[in-house]
């Protein structure tokens, strides 16, 4: 079984990596857990057992003192078993490189999961699409950055059921091809057979009216966009 670790049982497996492809090490120099120097390049890595802001936020100070910086972790340290993949974009991201040591009763293993260099993260174009289309088709601001309750959103989506519930509000009943036709909303189909908020009742073949929850909440979700564009 392994004796609980510390950050300096991370030191010696590191120091001896290093010194094998040349560099001169040497530990605690201004409060820098670990500097290696070869020739002109100098090289800075933070000890920690887990990943945290404190270990960041040194690691980010030791740019003005070297260009290239590390972070060393144990292997076993529970966040990095459960979101290694999620560590190391924000490691990227923050210019840093990650090192992890795979602490043995009887061997150490020293692994350079990325070196540090600038980072350009891949867009994902759907998610990029999605994020344009719902900016695009909301009217105006309708949410406060931060609220994220299903009922606090007034989201394009939503826009767009309230307005085909405005129409049943006045008509009783209609066929989603009216609708469509009448407020020229091309999903309006689509929306009274998800029937996501449950504001619409089907009573017969592709014909709807406004459900009791529909009439109920329709009010308050007029108000909200009344007072968004006004």
């Amino acid at each position: 079984m392994l004796k609980k670790l510390k950050e300096s049982d991370l030191y010696l497996p590191i120091k001896l990596f290093l010194n094998k492809q040349g560099y001169e090490v040497k530990g605690e120099i201004k409060q820098c857990d670990i500097v290696a120097k070869k020739d002109d390049e100098i090289i800075i890595i933070e000890l920690k057992l887990t990943l945290n802001i404190t270990l960041l936020l040194q690691s980010i100070d030791r740019f003005t003192l070297a260009d290239i910086v590390y972070i060393a972790i144990p292997k076993q340290t529970p966040m990095y078993k459960t979101k290694s993949k999620q560590i190391k974009k924000l490691v990227a991201r923050l210019g840093l490189g990650l090192i992890v040591v795979d602490i043995q009763e009887k061997q150490q293993y020293v692994e350079v999961i990325s070196d540090p260099k600038e980072y350009q993260p891949r867009k994902n174009k759907r998610k990029q699409s999605a994020l344009l289309k719902e900016f695009s088709l909301r009217q105006g601001d309708t949410q406060k950055g931060g609220s994220t309750t299903k009922k606090a959103g007034l989201t394009a989506y939503r826009q767009r059921c309230i307005r085909v519930a405005e129409y049943l509000s006045k008509t009783d009943t209609a066929s989603g091809a009216k609708i469509k036709k009448a407020i020229d909303e091309q999903q309006a189909t689509q929306f009274l057979y998800s029937n996501y908020y449950e504001w619409f009742d089907k009573i017969g073949r592709g014909t709807y009216k406004l459900s009791d929850k529909g009439k109920a909440e329709l009010p308050e979700w007029q108000l909200k966009i009344k007072a968004t564009t006004s």
